[in-house]
């Protein structure tokens, strides 16, 4: 099963007080995700200027080196490259992924977000896509339309892509969504939980 650690430093370190807290905080989270045997970790600080979001992935990068972790940075082509992470993951609305490897040296990754099966297609040639929001999730309260089980199971059903499943993922959901047919899981809570209690 793949796993995908998705950063969020709000939730991950709401007792920050200054971005310098913030960004130890999300580096910390990293290494020990690395040490863990996360596949994935998707920086996802969509707020954060480019040179501070260069800072992170640059530091995350570097704490994940010489473990299998590789490190793809949200839609941001020229600060994945610029920091050196080994792709990008770029959202439903973003540029096509066709575009994405045209900019990119291989063997770079490039994953995609999908939201339902009809959405597949547009996502060809990606590495792997993300597909939700499964489950409510904090991350999206009541802000987007669940596709469920069987939404995800129509989006794998699409493509021969690996196809992870995001939102809402708990442990006692994660047969369920393989089950579905989904390779793995990305997620923001669950590794803040889990990654806390290991700690």
């Amino acid at each position: 099963m793949t796993r995908c650690l998705v950063t969020d430093r709000r939730r991950l370190c709401p007792d920050a007080g200054s971005f310098a807290a913030a960004h130890a905080c999300l580096v910390e989270q990293a290494r020990r995700a690395a040490a863990a045997g996360v596949d994935l970790i998707q920086i996802r600080e969509r707020d954060l200027e480019s040179a501070a979001l260069a800072a992170v992935v640059a530091d995350v990068v570097a704490v994940t080196r010489g473990s299998p972790t590789r490190v793809v940075v949200n839609d941001r082509i020229d600060v994945a490259l610029a920091a050196g992470a080994a792709g990008v993951h770029l959202r439903g609305d973003s540029v096509p992924v066709d575009v994405a490897r045209r900019l990119l040296p291989p063997p770079w990754l490039v994953g995609k977000s999908v939201h339902r099966a009809a959405e597949v297609r547009a996502a060809s040639g990606a590495d792997y896509m993300i597909a939700g929001t499964v489950f409510s999730s904090p991350s999206k309260p009541g802000a987007v339309e669940l596709i469920g089980i069987d939404g995800l199971r129509a989006i794998v059903g699409s493509t021969t892509v690996p196809v992870l499943a995001i939102g809402g993922i708990t442990p006692d959901r994660i047969a369920a969504v393989l089950d579905a047919g989904a390779a793995g899981i990305a997620a923001i809570g669950l590794f803040i939980d889990s990654l806390k209690t290991a700690s």
